[in-house]
């Protein structure tokens, strides 16, 4: 193996990676990628990269995913998206990263075609907050008990934009970051509640604490009920990682095994800036 990693504990979900993104050989792309299917999420610290490096790294992963929010894209780096709370001339300058905490969520569950992994890259740190915390819904799922597994296995759940969009509008007093009125209209998606891995074939549990309208053939607060149960399960300290930011921070995840979120950051004392990138 080209790189050296070390697992963050004994539960088999995240590890520490020491490599140079500068200079991705076929080799470390092979390792890399072997590694986010084993440990589900990567934190390589010590980074140093600009944005070529950033999607040259992203493309260690899969094939990047350039279909960004235009208004946030990084001019000339189509699949490079800025996430941050600095304000310029009363505008933020990117999707907005806000002082109230996210939903748990996996990325793009309101689109037909889920995202294959993401990448975060830091720029600015926050001093204090502004943690991401990543929850292991592979294990999550595998620890469930069998007669739960039985009831939930076939079960589908509609992912709603426009429910997400106005529960986060509601709750971070008129921010977004989701942009709702440029995706107004978009169409409700069915996915499975219980995914199965196209390259492991491990399962692992597809929820969102906003975005999921309905469980489809269950009554509306029976299925509401459901979503609740199994994200305090999923979300529950034995399976969150709760990562602090530092500058040079690059964290890898695969977004058909985990969960993520974002904690509270007080945009007006601590600044952040990230670059996103994406794969399918």
């Amino acid at each position: 193996m080209s790189v050296s990693l070390r697992p963050l504990d004994d539960s088999g979900f995240g590890a520490i990676v020491d490599c140079d993104l500068t200079r991705p050989s076929p080799a470390l792309a092979r390792d890399l990628a072997g590694a986010l299917r084993q440990y589900r999420l990567l934190i390589v610290p010590g980074q140093h990269l600009n944005h070529a490096d950033l999607l040259a790294a992203a493309g260690c992963f899969g094939t990047v995913d350039t279909r960004t929010d235009r208004r946030y894209t990084v001019g000339g780096f189509p699949g490079l998206t800025v996430i941050s709370n600095i304000t310029e001339h009363g505008q933020h300058i990117g999707i907005y990263d806000g002082d109230d905490e996210e939903e748990w969520h996996a990325d793009n569950s309101f689109k037909d075609e889920l995202t294959g992994a993401t990448l975060l890259y830091s720029v600015i740190a926050p001093e204090q907050g502004g943690q991401t915390r990543f929850a292991d819904a592979t294990r999550a799922y595998a620890e469930l008990p069998a007669p739960v597994k039985e009831k939930i296995d076939a079960l589908r759940a509609v992912h709603s934009i426009e429910q997400l969009a106005a529960l986060q509008h509601e709750a971070g007093a008129g921010q977004s970051s989701v942009a709702a009125g440029s995706l107004t209209g978009h169409p409700d998606v069915e996915h499975p509640l219980v995914l199965q891995h196209p390259v492991t074939a491990a399962r692992s549990l597809l929820l969102g604490s906003m975005v999921i309208r309905s469980i489809t053939g269950l009554p509306e607060d029976e299925g509401r009920d459901l979503v609740e149960e199994l994200l305090r399960h999923t979300t529950s300290d034995p399976y969150v990682y709760s990562h602090p930011w530092k500058q040079g921070d690059l964290v890898v995840w695969d977004n058909l095994a985990t969960l993520h979120t974002a904690s509270p950051c007080d945009s007006s004392r601590h600044p952040r800036l990230l670059y996103r990138a994406a794969v399918r």
